[in-house]
Parts: structure tokens; sequence; C-alpha cells
């Protein structure tokens, strides 16, 4: 049988190649056909057309009965048959008074099978070929079939694969094309190397690109996949680097990537030139009534700090928005630099100058075959038939590029239908938008805190829902001692308008434990909220939201003080609220930042109905900056705090209060500090504070003992807090609250952070080196490196 096999498709190759040969000798023929200088016939007769109407045939040979044709018309009509890829063969003579046209058809594709292909699926190998069922066949869509099979697997770092196309002749003019499929090996980087680089160490540098060398975790990243457009892109991505950090002569000389084996080493060679401060900043305009003093408060550059290239651009998105705002639609910032290279700063000037009136004469989008039109057009502050700025289409760009909806965006201009009108064409390559996760985690216990243990979760979410840009997100966790579902969705455009609103369903259960690990109660939470976001500048954000949340207790005979005990009799316990948040991020990276500052400031107020009356302020700010380029040293000062208090006739609930975390301080147990009350059987219930503030101080660094692939940093850090006040009286005979008064907590320590494929995690280690003698000590903690 497979001898047969064999045989058979070597006699189709045999036929397919002897056929290509025999087309090409009978155009030769047809070519070298000498018709009369001025010849005419009566009518046009087709023949060997079986699948193809005769009528078609003629519309495409272009010449008509009566009218003259030359041998140049013949060879045009061959020519036009043969570009319609309907036909093998091609024959124009003359016979008397009619025109004799031969054709003999391609054999139309009847299935297209793939062989041997196990990492990529038959659907997306199809969606790669343009070789169809019901398609006609040629040997030029087979080597076109083929050479993007090919680049498929060099997309997934597999470039030793090799295809093979053959076809299986089914009779009747269908045909089978079938690929055979030699994945190989898989290409791996095996370094990433920089040379000429002094400022920057090389492990900094290769934080900045996105092509990384081999490791274990690869298989789940594809950072480690070798083509020429990332390497493109990774040219683009460190200039910009540079320019951002002072080095205004950054130059890439050369960028190399040899292939050993199944192994490539890429090499960037680069002269970093002299560093730049900013010289003097002033605004300069050609344009009547521009007032240049009432433009200084746009700038984002300042005169002294060091230079970057985003803060001119931010300067001229900035002067352009300020500009247009006074009616000047046309007018168009550019900077001047001069650099001086005895004290190496550059100097800016905003040059604003009268530009040429064009205007927007429409919109063209393309490649969007999910994204719908209007997503994309909303990113855009212009419009068809608006001033035309180049700035303002820029900073669209820059928006589009950050929706994290598309691999690339490009837009582009071309000429309109009048002399003073543009078309702007948008062209997008979409991505995939959802996710589907699953992880693990260990959570630690403390006094009157939910279990520990491990736990799970799962998560679907999708960042452009229906291809409307809305997110949405369903997640489900559970642990021995708790259960967690989440549902939130998000409109980014509410109304039309660049706010967001959305809102939040959860339900919760968690069981809580006393120190000796024995459960004392049950809480199930259910509620949601409902917000709304809107961007006050690029850094800054405001956030209102409306929340509500019903809480159910279940309480056991375990011994508890008087004040969980109270609080648990309570039973349901409603809250209603309103809060308002303020968050200022400049990080240059939310996951692993190095610099920056996020702060934010929330104030919630209860009472709005229910049973909860309070007013709670907390407040944080984090501050990240580099302290050393060369060996990538990032320090790190957080400041933290908050206060409740209660706004009603009674006092302020006990699981309302703040409770300490590792948030606050490490060293110490969930609620393991501040306020506690004394437990019949000796023990103590810690109750949590109305105030509290804290403090960190932390140095991240490379860890030079572990290899580089494996993504982890080592940090050191010093944290200091205090939990203080408690508004339960309780009755006269409850035993008093105690550790009401402010006192400082402090501890030292060090910490592995791991840039994992699920986000960025730590493992911390804490020494308490100023603590009181109640204090619940707990050394280690595991959980997420960046929260905010």
């Amino acid at each position: 049988m497979k001898a047969a096999s064999r045989l058979t498709c070597a006699v189709s190759m045999a036929a397919l190649s002897a056929g290509l040969v025999v087309s090409g000798a009978m155009v030769v023929n047809t070519l070298s056909v000498v018709a009369a200088e001025a010849a005419t016939v009566s009518r046009i007769e087709v023949r060997g057309n079986q699948r193809v109407d005769a009528d078609v045939v003629r519309n495409q040979v272009g010449i008509s009965p009566g009218e003259s044709f030359t041998n140049t018309d013949v060879n045009d009509a061959v020519k036009r048959l043969f570009a319609t890829g309907m036909f093998s063969d091609v024959s124009v003579q003359q016979s008397g008074n009619t025109l004799v046209v031969t054709v003999e058809e391609n054999a139309i594709v009847n299935q297209v099978l793939f062989q041997g292909n196990r990492k990529i699926k038959d659907q997306e190998l199809a969606q790669a070929v343009r070789l169809e069922p019901r398609s006609a066949f040629s040997g030029q869509s087979v080597q076109a079939a083929e050479a993007a099979i090919q680049e498929a697997y060099r997309r997934i770092g597999r470039d030793e694969t090799s295809v093979s196309g053959r076809v299986q002749n089914l009779g009747e003019g269908r045909v089978n094309v079938i690929f055979d499929i030699d994945e190989g090996d898989r290409t791996k980087i095996a370094s990433v190397n920089f040379v000429g680089n002094e400022a920057f160490g090389a492990r900094r540098l290769r934080d900045v690109i996105s092509t990384k060398p081999s490791n274990i975790l690869s298989f789940m990243l594809r950072n480690d996949i070798y083509s020429e457009d990332r390497l493109r892109a990774d040219e683009q991505a460190l200039r910009r680097f540079y320019y951002n950090h002072g080095y205004a002569d950054f130059r890439i000389i050369s960028s190399q990537a040899e292939l050993v084996g199944n192994e490539y080493t890429i090499t960037f060679t680069v002269d970093e030139g002299e560093r730049y401060r900013f010289g003097d900043i002033s605004v300069e305009s050609t344009v009547p009534g521009i007032d240049v003093d009432q433009l200084q408060s746009a700038l984002q550059t300042r005169s002294g700090s060091i230079y970057s290239a985003e803060d001119v651009e931010d300067s001229i998105v900035s002067l352009t928005e300020r500009i247009a705002g006074f009616g000047y639609a046309f007018a168009e910032v550019t900077p001047r630099g001069n650099r001086n290279f005895q004290n190496q700063t550059i100097s800016v000037v905003y040059s604003i100058d009268q530009g040429p009136r064009a205007y927007i004469e429409r919109i063209e989008i393309r490649g969007n075959n999910r994204t719908r039109d209007y997503v994309i057009r909303r990113e855009f502050d212009v419009s068809e038939g608006d001033a035309f700025n180049q700035v303002l289409i820029q900073q669209a760009q820059r928006r589009l590029d950050r929706l994290n909806f598309f691999e690339t965006v490009n837009i582009r201009t071309v000429p309109g239908s009048e002399a003073d009108q543009v078309v702007l064409v948008v062209d997008v390559v979409e991505k995939s938008t959802g996710e589907f996760s699953i992880g693990a985690g260990y959570t630690t216990g403390g006094s009157i805190s939910s279990g520990g243990g491990f736990s799970v979760e799962g998560s679907i979410s999708e960042r452009n829902f229906l291809g409307r840009g809305q997110f949405v997100r369903l997640s489900a966790a559970g642990g021995q001692d708790s259960r967690d579902y989440n549902f939130s969705f998000t409109e980014p455009y509410f109304l039309g308008r660049r706010v967001a609103a959305g809102f939040d369903i959860f339900r919760n259960s968690r069981e809580f434990q006393n120190s000796d690990d024995n459960e004392i109660f049950e809480r199930e939470r259910t509620g949601g909220t409902v917000r709304f976001g809107l961007p006050i500048t690029e850094a800054l954000n405001a956030q209102l939201a409306y929340n509500y949340t019903r809480e159910e207790y279940d309480g056991t005979d375990e011994p508890v003080s008087a004040a969980i005990r109270e609080a648990i009799e309570q039973g349901t316990w409603v809250k209603s609220s309103v809060s308002g948040t303020l968050t200022y991020n400049t990080l240059d990276n939310t996951q692993m930042p190095r610099e920056g500052i996020y702060a934010s400031l929330t104030t919630e107020v209860a009472g709005l109905g229910g049973d909860a009356e309070f007013v709670k302020v907390t407040g944080r700010a984090n501050y990240y900056h580099i302290l050393s380029d060369r060996f990538d040293l990032v320090g790190l000062a957080a400041v933290g705090g908050g206060h409740v208090v209660s706004i009603g006739d009674d006092d302020l609930r006990v699981f309302d209060h703040f409770n300490s975390s590792d948030r606050m301080i490490r060293g110490f147990k969930y609620n393991g500090i501040g306020p506690y009350q004394e437990v019949g059987d000796g023990s103590r219930d810690y109750l949590g504070g109305t105030t509290y503030f804290n403090a960190t101080a932390e140095a991240q660094f490379p860890m030079p003992l572990l290899p580089e692939s494996l993504g982890i940093r080592g940090a050191v850090f010093a944290d200091a807090a205090t939990l203080y006040g408690n508004e339960y009286s309780g009755d006269p005979g409850d035993p008093a609250v105690q550790g009401t008064d402010l006192e400082w907590r402090a501890s030292v320590g060090a910490s592995l952070i791991w840039a994992s494929p699920f986000g960025p995690l730590r493992v911390d280690y804490a020494e308490p080196v100023v603590k009181e003698d109640t204090d619940r000590i707990q050394h280690w903690n595991f959980g997420i490196s960046t929260r905010f």
C-alpha cells in the first residue's frame, strides 16, 4: 500500500511538472504568433473551458469583434488570462474571421491537508496559506504556501522547519494539496550581549528590550524567539531608553544575530555618548495673538534636570493642546535644541509657527477584523473636517498602543480629494486580548485571622469584549478556609466620553481562627461597587464609587473576647458608602518599577443607609529611584497612614477598625500588633486600631549568584509602623482594651523578588528590632511584589 502511494505521488508530481513545462512552451508559442499589423475578426470562440463561463474569458481578452487588433493586443490578452489564476495554459489564434481562444483550466483544490505539524494547529496553518478549498490550483500558490508555513514556524522559534507540498490528483479536475512538515528543533537564544555600554550594565539593558535569553520558563513566556522585526523594535527601545536618560548622542553601531547550531547569540554594539541636562528652556511665537508667558506652565521640561526626549514630547503635546484651546488650530510647535558640549547641557526653544492649512477629509481604519471602528476613532482628539495636527495624531497613536489590543499600529497620511485635504489611514494588526489563568498561593494566619494554607485561583478576562473595548473579568478562588467569587466589568468610554464606568460584584466567605487554630466564627460577605473614573492629567486620575456590602456572621463556642463576641452577635451588618480616590502614577513599569511615584488618597463615608456610620481616610505614597545605573540598584521609599472615626451615635464597630498586615509592617503576624483585649482563657484577641502610620525603605538589586535568566532580584528593607486607638468601650465588667497608645514597631529583613509568568512575586524574611511584649511575631511572608 505504501509503495503504491509513493508511486501515485511520484506520477502526480511528474504530471504537474510536465504540465508546467508544456504550459510554458505553449505560452512561448502563443507569443510568437505573427498576425497582421491590423487584423479584424467577426467573432471570438472560446474552447477548452469547463467551469469558467465563455463570456468571462471574452471579457478578459479585451478584443471586440469588428475592431482591429495587433500582436501587442494578443500578447496582452494572454497575460490577462494568465493573471486571473484560473488557467494553466492559454492559446490565442486567428482562424479566418474567428479569433480562437483555447484555455486549459487549473485544477480545483478539494482539500488542503497538513501532516507532521504538532506545534501549530491545522486551523492556524490554514489561515497562513492562501490556498483554500474550491480555489484554483497553481504551482506558484503551492510555493507561496510553503513559504507562509515556514514563516509561521519562524515566528514561534522554529527556523529549521522544512515544508514540502505535494499534489494528490482526484480526477475530474480536482486535487488535494498536502504539506508534509518537519518541524525540526526549536531555535533558542543563547545570550544577549552589549558592547560599548558604560553607564548601564548589561542586566539593565536586557530588561529594556523584549528579546530575552532562553531559560526554563521560555516555553511559557515565548520571549526568546529571534526575528528581524523584534531586533529592530529592540533597537528602537534602546534608543528611547538612552534618549530619556540624558544620552542625546546615543547611537547603535550594529546589532548582529549569529546562529550556531540552533542557538542565536545576539550582540548590540552601542556608542552612549555624553550625558546631558536641560539648559535654558524658553517659548517663542511668530503667531500674532499668542502670549508665550501663558504657556510656561504647560512645559514638562525643567532647566537643570536630566535631559529626556519623552519630556520634550510631552511638552510639545501640552503646548499644542493649550494653543488649540486658544483657537489656533493650525499653529505648530517645533523644538530646537542647542547642545553645549562644554557643560553637557541642551537648551530647548519651543517655536510656535503658523502651519499649513490642511483638513482631515476622512479617517480610514484597516485590519480591525474584531475591534469596532469607534473604539479606534475615539482615541483621536480630531475627526473628519477638523484641522490636521501631527502632534495630536502622534498622541492618538500612543493611546492606541497603550490599549494593548494590537500588535502594531501605523498611522499615515495620503493626499485627499483637494489640495488642502488629507486622509488618515490607520493600519492595525490585532492580537489576542483574552486571558485564562490559574494560580496558587500561600497565606499565613494570625490572631483572629482566616486560617493559613494553600489556595488556588482561576480567572477568565477579556480586555476587548466583543470588540467594544470593554474589560470583563470572572474569577473564583478557594482554600481550606476561604471561598471567593468576583465579577468585574468596565466601560472605558462612558456615554462617549473619556470617563471609565464599571461595576464589581463579589461574594466571599472566611473561617476565622484564634491563636490555637480553633475556629471562632465564620463570615460571609456579599456586595458590589459601582465606580466612575476620570483622567485629570496623564498621571493623575480620580475615581468616585458607591459601595454596598452585606456581612453575615456565625459564631462558635470557642472562647473569644467581649468585643469580638459583641460584633458577632450583631449578626447581619450592612455597609452603604461612597468613596473617592485620587491616584498619581508616574511609574516607568507597574510590574517591576525602577523610577517614578505612585501615590493614592482615599476617603470613604459610610452611613447612606445601612448599619455602618464612619469616615475613613487612607493614603500611601511609593517613590522609586535608581541608585546606580551601572549596577541596576533601585531604591524605594514608602509612607502610608489612615484614620477612621465614627459619625453615628454608637461606637465604631470592632470589624471596621484597621488591622495590621505585611503591607503595613513585615515581621509580625496579620493583626498581630496594636490594641487587644484579654480572653477568659488567658489568651488575647487583637481588635485593630483607629489610626496607623507606616514607612518603608528598601534597596533592590540583581542577584549575582543566580542565573539572570531566572528573573530573580534581591532586596533589603527596613519597616516601621504604629497602630493605635480603639473606640470599643464595652460593658463595665468587660476587660479593658489595652495597647491603644502610640507605640512604634520596626523590623529589618531581606527579600527575593521573582518576575514570574504570573506576576512579580516575593518572599520576605523579617526580624523585628522594635516591638512590644504582647506582639505576635512572624518572620516569613509570601505574596505579590508590587501592591499599591
